[in-house]
């Protein structure tokens, strides 16, 4: 194998800014484009681009029965975990808020994991969710609103965990099913699979609005040139190095980059107890990532 490039080394450190930037586009193109019309444009278009990449690479194309669970993942990983975070963000729940619940993920995984592949959850990993509830009720709490339909309300709180358990799901799913098939041809069917999600909700429940400005053309052109292209190709290639386990580490970090990125561009604040809530999650998160990649390290041949 070939050495790994000096840049690999800052890799993981921008793909956790990358990753951030996801809840800023989420607020950005709120006021511009109906949050799954929104997706409804972009996953399509991503997935064309997978479809070129894999096209140039003479990719093997999945068969039926690999393309179903591709598209299965993709409706999980993409379609009800963005679908739920931009509906939720486009109805005042502040980026930053979403960010740190979704942030929530790698503990949500490690027992979905456990239920569904059947192994022990230790007793770091109940303390680690344990932490994470409290975190996300520290921050939540101030500025719950029971009386109006937008903001931090019930529903919309419930809606962020909602799409944090559709990509926890997803991962185990896409895991245990979606081994074996090449990340481009693969990638076009988990965006059929996220599009045909989105276009369904945003059939039932919007008017398929977008006013064409150029914030709404600026958000759906970062989300898919950098964040549904950039940033997981520079994914691959962490996991080509052998450098995932990196971004494991630094994952915990997204929430409070996505909180200073939604104070600089659109003002949003936490107060202090919010921002004490937001380390307690990091704590939390780290607690478990850590170990995990700890015991990687050690099992390493």
């Amino acid at each position: 194998m070939k050495p790994a490039p000096s840049w690999i080394a800052f890799a993981p450190a921008l793909f956790v800014v990358l990753w951030a930037t996801g809840f800023v586009v989420a607020r950005l193109s709120a006021s511009h484009v109906e949050p799954l019309t929104f997706l409804s444009i972009r996953f399509p278009i991503a997935g064309a681009l997978f479809a070129a990449i894999a096209l140039y690479q003479r990719a093997i194309w999945p068969h039926a029965r690999q393309a179903l669970h591709a598209a299965v993942a993709g409706a999980l990983l993409h379609g009800g975990y963005l679908g739920s975070i931009y509906w939720a963000v486009a109805h005042g729940m502040p980026a930053g808020v979403s960010a740190l619940i979704v942030g929530l993920q790698p503990l949500m995984t490690a027992f979905l994991a456990a239920a569904i592949v059947g192994e022990k959850i230790s007793s770091r990993q109940w303390f680690g969710l344990a932490i994470g509830i409290l975190g996300v009720g520290l921050v939540v709490w101030p500025k719950l609103n029971f009386g109006n339909v937008t903001g931090i309300t019930p529903f919309t709180t419930v809606l962020c965990i909602f799409g944090a358990l559709s990509v926890s799901f997803g991962a185990v799913y896409q895991k245990r099913f979606g081994t074996g098939v090449h990340l481009a041809s693969g990638g076009v069917w988990q965006y059929a699979g996220a599009s045909l999600v989105v276009f369904i909700g945003a059939a039932l429940g919007e008017n398929f609005g977008f006013d064409g400005s150029f914030d709404a053309w600026f958000a759906l052109g970062w989300s898919v040139i950098v964040l549904s292209l950039a940033a997981i190709t520079l994914l691959m290639l962490l996991i080509r190095h052998g450098d995932v386990s990196r971004v494991s580490g630094l994952i915990y970090l997204v929430p409070a980059v996505a909180a200073l990125m939604t104070y600089v561009f659109f003002g949003e604040t936490l107060v202090p107890v919010q921002i004490l809530g937001m380390a307690v999650c990091a704590g939390a998160v780290f607690i478990v990532t850590h170990r995990v990649a700890r015991n990687s390290r050690r099992f390493r041949p």
